[in-house]
């Protein structure tokens, strides 16, 4: 079952996710001499669509951890619009430099309930959406190199496969219940309600935040009302090139500030073949 496409898609609300899956998925089409195709799965357009491959694709498909697991308002698109029809995956999961947890656990069975055979898994660090002092610069170069390296693994192995793959062993557990974000006295964090506030004197009203919002949550005609659910994500605060976009609820920045403290150390990379 050799592919004849190599396939890129990812959930990525500021960037970091769509950057990783992008530096492996290139670098197995070249190993592979396959053309490669990009399918964005962030915007609620984007997740509206049902996406069918077949056993001649080898896709490569990403997404953030949040609270250690796969982004929960994301989660049923996941598994409701990709439909692997036997196709190769490659499973990837980016962390904000604290814990990937359950998350890559939780992807590989979605892609192997989805009709994936999974490969290939990985888990690397990435600026964490919250502050630049976790993870900050990353995926770097040297994040690079071990990605590119990884697609080379998996290439290897692509080519010499003669059968169906065994599903990929990763650790965690899909079924784990989500990370309990605590805030600096140590007792759980509550900030589901937070949404993002505005600096009427910094903002334009250019609508950036409201196009990026994964959720769609942003009024596009006043950036400074949130009806929607917002998911904490961070797209509208890193989009706004006047930085009018912040969070000020006392809960979430007392878990910032806890992150900040704790998780600062840099953390590894982890791959899975």
């Amino acid at each position: 079952m050799k592919p004849q496409r190599v396939c890129a898609l990812y959930y990525s609300a500021t960037g970091t996710t769509d950057r990783a899956v992008n530096t492996i998925a290139e670098a197995l089409a070249q190993k592979l001499e396959l053309p490669l195709e990009r399918f964005g799965f962030t915007k609620p357009a984007e997740r509206d669509k049902e996406y069918c491959f077949t056993e001649r694709d080898l896709v490569v498909v990403g997404s953030p951890t949040y609270a250690g697991k796969l982004p929960n308002k994301i989660l049923p698109d996941f598994k409701t619009r990709l439909h692997g029809g036997g196709a190769l995956a490659v499973a990837v999961v980016l962390f904000g430099n604290r814990s990937y947890d359950n998350s890559l656990a939780e992807l590989c069975t979605v892609l192997e309930g989805s009709g994936f055979h999974t490969i290939a898994g990985g888990a690397f660090v990435g600026r964490h959406a919250f502050t630049d002092a976790l993870g900050e610069g990353r995926p770097d170069w040297d994040d690079k190199r071990e990605m590119t390296a990884f697609a080379q693994k998996i290439a290897d192995k692509v080519n010499n496969l003669t059968d169906i793959p065994a599903p990929i062993v990763v650790p965690g557990d899909a079924a784990a219940p989500y990370y309990v974000p605590k805030g600096t006295d140590g007792e759980p964090a509550k900030f589901l309600k937070a949404k993002p506030q505005t600096d009427l004197g910094k903002c334009t009203f250019c609508g950036a935040c409201a196009r990026f919002c994964p959720m769609g949550a942003i009024d596009p005609k006043n950036p400074a009302l949130v009806p929607g659910t917002c998911i904490k994500c961070h797209a509208c605060v890193r989009k706004c090139t006047k930085h009018a976009k912040y969070f000020d609820d006392p809960a979430f920045l007392s878990h910032v500030a806890m992150l900040e403290a704790n998780f600062a150390e840099p953390k590894e990379n982890e791959v899975f073949l």
